[in-house]
Order: C-alpha cells, then sequence, then structure tokens
C-alpha cells in the first residue's frame, strides 16, 4: 500500500462533506475506532451513508439518533478487509469528539487537529477478523512511511482518548494481535 496525495492506493474513496483544513501540517497520532450500524449490524451502505451525510434517519429506529450528526473518519476497514477513505490523511477527519492525548508530559485536546481515524467495522465484544487485522497493519505500515511523526507508541484508541465517553475499539480488539501482524508486514 501507497499513500499519494493523501489517498491510501488500495482504498476505495467516497469522499466526506466532513471534513476541513488541519491548523497546522501535523500528523502524529493514530486513533482506533469501531462502529457497525445498525449496532451489531455488518455490511450495507449505512456506515458510508453516516459520514457522507445521506443516512436515512427513517431507515431504522436507531437511526433516529443520529439524524443532523455530522462525523467523518479517514478510514473505514469492513469486515473482509476493504478499505474505503472517506478523508485524505492530510485533512482534518471528525472523528475523535471531545477528547485528550497525553503527548511528552502535556495534555493535548482538539485531537481531530492533528490526528488520523481509522474505523474498524465491528462491536467492541465480537472479535475483529483477520482480515481487518492484517490490513490494518498494512496501513499502519503505509502511514508511518508517509507520516514520520507516527510510530508504534502513537497508536490508541478512542477509548483511551475519551475514557468516559467512549469505549471503542473494546476488549474484543486483540492487541498483541495486531502488534504480531505489524511485526510480519
Amino acid at each position: 500500500m501507497q499513500i499519494n496525495e493523501g489517498w491510501l492506493s488500495d482504498a476505495r474513496r467516497v469522499a466526506s462533506p466532513n471534513a476541513n483544513q488541519r491548523p497546522q501540517n501535523e500528523i502524529s497520532l493514530l486513533v482506533l475506532h469501531s462502529i457497525s450500524l445498525p449496532p451489531g449490524c455488518f455490511g450495507g451502505e449505512a456506515i458510508e451513508q453516516l459520514f457522507t451525510n445521506t443516512l436515512d434517519p427513517a431507515g431504522h429506529p436507531y437511526y433516529a439518533r443520529l439524524d443532523g450528526l455530522k462525523v467523518s473518519a479517514h478510514l473505514l476497514i469492513r469486515r473482509d478487509g476493504e478499505c474505503v477513505q472517506f478523508v485524505p490523511f492530510d485533512r482534518r477527519a471528525w472523528h475523535a469528539g471531545r477528547s485528550s492525548w497525553h503527548d511528552a508530559g502535556k495534555l493535548r485536546s482538539n485531537l481531530n487537529d492533528f490526528s488520523i481515524g481509522i474505523e474498524l467495522e465491528g462491536v467492541e465484544i465480537h472479535p475483529y477478523t483477520e482480515q481487518q487485522y492484517h490490513a490494518l497493519a498494512s496501513v499502519i505500515c503505509a502511514l508511518m512511511a508517509s507520516y514520520p511523526a507516527l510510530d508504534a507508541q502513537r497508536i490508541t484508541s478512542h477509548a483511551r482518548i475519551a475514557p468516559l465517553r467512549k469505549t471503542d475499539p473494546g476488549p474484543a480488539f486483540d492487541w498483541a494481535f495486531l502488534r504480531q501482524c505489524l511485526e510480519r508486514t
């Protein structure tokens, strides 16, 4: 995998309007998330519709609570390992929300300003697929090659940056297996 002008070469592009310029061209943190829409259901177009502001609030009872929500991620990794990119990495996606990160002894907020958000299609209590881990490891290697401020110590979860609000990617995410995949990639 390679990154050209902020886009992952192997990803399908679905441009999200929910992005803007980074205030400083810093990319120094990778945040892992999980998502499924409706909750616990995999496949379908709902995640892409959410990130492109086209999700029909009447399409499922859960969707009504998302009506008007403007969010995005840089990348979604589907259960089969397919990568879907919504925002170029050099732009700010709207994924972290209210959150903070301890960085070199200081507490930083506004994490969207300097982070890349990757969503894994899944729920926090069901195992993620081997294809997702392998795709994620390939993506991480490409990101670290393109953005030198990123390294393995600067990969975190939504749960760690917003612990009172979020729990994803959750206890089902196998950090040790991801490390093994990274070592093999």
